[in-house]
C-alpha cells in the first residue's frame, strides 16, 4: 500500500513541492486512469482542504463527471458552457477569483466561491480531461496553483 505524507504547516508552494513527487510515484505504480484520477482528487483535497476537487472527461462534445472528492456535482457540461467547458474549449487554465462574476458560470454548489480549471491534453493537443478545483473562499487560486497544477496535468497526460 502507498501512503502520501503531508506536513500540515507548509506554505501552499511547499505543499505542492511535497505532494507532486508523491503523486508522480503513485501514478508510476498504477496503470488505470480512473484509479489514478480518484487518488489524485483525494490527495489534493486532503493536502489543501479544497471544497471540491475532481475531473471531467471529454466524451464527444460533452464533459462527463469523473472521479472527484466533495459534494454532489454537475454530471454533464457542454464544451462551451461554464468554467470547465471554457477550459476544455480554450485548452488553457482558467482562474476564477469570484465564480459569481464569471459569465455563464454553472453553479453546482452555492458554496463554491472561486475556481481553477486545468486542461489535460492528449498527444494531439486535444483536451481530454479537465481538472476542476473549487474553493469556498473568494480569490483562493493564483499563479502558484496554476504552475503546479499544470505540472500535474502533464503527468496525467502521459496516462492518456
Amino acid at each position: 500500500m502507498y501512503t502520501i505524507t503531508l506536513t500540515p504547516t507548509l506554505s501552499k508552494e511547499d505543499t505542492y513541492r511535497q505532494v507532486l513527487p508523491q503523486i508522480a510515484a503513485l501514478l508510476t505504480h498504477e496503470p488505470d486512469l480512473i484509479a489514478n484520477l480518484a487518488n489524485v482528487s483525494a490527495v489534493l483535497k486532503e493536502a489543501f482542504g479544497f471544497f471540491w476537487v475532481g475531473f471531467y472527461r471529454r466524451i464527444n462534445q460533452t464533459l462527463v463527471l469523473g472521479p472527484f472528492q466533495g459534494t454532489l456535482a454537475c454530471t454533464r457540461i457542454a464544451l462551451n458552457k461554464g468554467v470547465c467547458g471554457a477550459c476544455a474549449t480554450r485548452g488553457e487554465t482558467i482562474i476564477v477569483p469570484d465564480v459569481d462574476a464569471f459569465p455563464g458560470h454553472i453553479a453546482c454548489s452555492s458554496l463554491s466561491r472561486s475556481e481553477i480549471t486545468v486542461p489535460i491534453k492528449d498527444a494531439a493537443g486535444v483536451t481530454q480531461l479537465v481538472l476542476d478545483i473549487d474553493s469556498h473562499q473568494l480569490n483562493d487560486f493564483d499563479l502558484t496553483d496554476q504552475f503546479y497544477l499544470e505540472q500535474l496535468a502533464q503527468m496525467l497526460a502521459q496516462k492518456l
